[in-house]
């Protein structure tokens, strides 16, 4: 299995779109404000649908908001 990083651009997607809050993000998709501060964070991977709504949201393509980056387990990326 290949090991990688879960990053996504949430923060980013937040404050070009008027400066959404973590709250209001969480009560558009249905998952508390801790929950989308966690996902933001890295530190929670979302539910597939969960990252579709947030997609959804935004109006963006689900690789627009988040990116996989893979690597090898020894911390070098993987090139396929």
């Amino acid at each position: 299995m290949i090991e990688g990083i879960l990053s996504n651009r949430i923060r980013l997607l937040r404050f070009i779109n008027g400066e959404m809050t973590q709250a209001d993000l969480g009560q558009r998709i249905g998952v508390t404000r801790q929950t989308i501060a966690a996902i933001e964070a890295g530190k929670y991977a979302p539910t597939l649908e969960a990252a579709f709504r947030i997609a959804h949201v935004f109006q963006v393509p689900l690789d627009e908001v988040f990116q996989w980056i893979p690597h090898d387990g020894a911390g070098m990326n993987y090139q396929g």
